[in-house]
């Protein structure tokens, strides 16, 4: 656990102080009327926010100390965006900006390596089907793309998902002043217990507005890990199709977000 950790980025996580929400509001009220004073004492009374947030990050990256510094930014961006007057508790709002901030740090720093021949194929299909874009009266399949190559369909949708970053929980579902929410920001483990932070999200009536295919589909992708070829094995549909209905799922949680 963070908490029982003497220094990280020279802040003793043991000695964290605790705000109630009645002093939170208070700092936040000063805080919107420019005390100095009261924006560095309610960064310091939520640092143990932004701890409870990182340890669900862990394994992530080597050094805890980078995500609760990025985390911090994510906190001070919350502080200073902060309507005291929309009847929200500040944490329901800090959180999926800290998320964010976090998630972006991760997604721009992704330690993954993709292999030289995976990319290769990856470029080859992407220069494919630009090529067959041009040439046919439709947007050309993964299926159209490996027949061209003269290569597997399997080995040809790997590589092109291998080098694309995940549309799915990364992609932008709302966006103010410059920071963005993720689809993935908005899910958490049953066993979150941050002011259960994110049972009550409006994703998991979204989800109920899918249909049967629509919310399989989803489920198998981005909470099962299933590549789309392999979706659309077991339901014994095109890869092609799965896409399309990949796409339309997403675009509908969109808007209701």
């Amino acid at each position: 656990m963070y908490y029982n950790k003497v220094d990280l980025c020279g802040v003793n996580t043991s000695k964290l102080e605790n705000l109630s929400n009645d002093e939170k509001n208070e700092l936040l009220r000063r805080t919107k009327n420019g005390d100095k004073k009261a924006r560095e004492k309610l960064i310091g009374g939520n640092l143990r926010l932004v701890l409870s947030i990182i340890q669900r990050f862990g394994g992530k990256v080597d050094d805890a100390d980078d995500l609760f510094q990025v985390g911090c930014i994510g906190l001070i961006k919350a502080i200073d965006n902060f309507d005291v007057d929309i009847g929200v508790k500040f944490s329901t709002y800090a959180v999926p900006m800290i998320i964010g901030e976090i998630r972006r740090y991760l997604r721009d720093n992704n330690m993954l390596r993709v292999s030289r021949g995976t990319r290769d194929l990856a470029y080859r299909a992407l220069s494919e089907r630009e090529h067959l874009s041009k040439t046919m009266d439709r947007e050309p399949t993964v299926e159209d793309i490996a027949h061209a190559l003269g290569e597997p369909v399997r080995a040809v949708s790997e590589a092109l998902e291998a080098i694309m970053a995940p549309v799915s929980l990364y992609d932008p579902v709302y966006g103010e002043n410059g920071d963005s929410l993720y689809v993935m920001d908005q899910i958490c483990d049953e066993d979150e217990s941050v002011d259960s932070w994110l049972e009550n999200i409006a994703i998991t009536e979204a989800m109920k507005k899918l249909s049967d295919r629509e919310r399989s589909i989803i489920t198998m992708r981005f909470y099962r890990g299933k590549t789309q070829m392999e979706i659309a094995d077991e339901i014994g549909i095109s890869q092609a199709q799965v896409s399309r209905i990949e796409k339309s799922a997403l675009e509908r949680i969109r808007k209701d977000l």
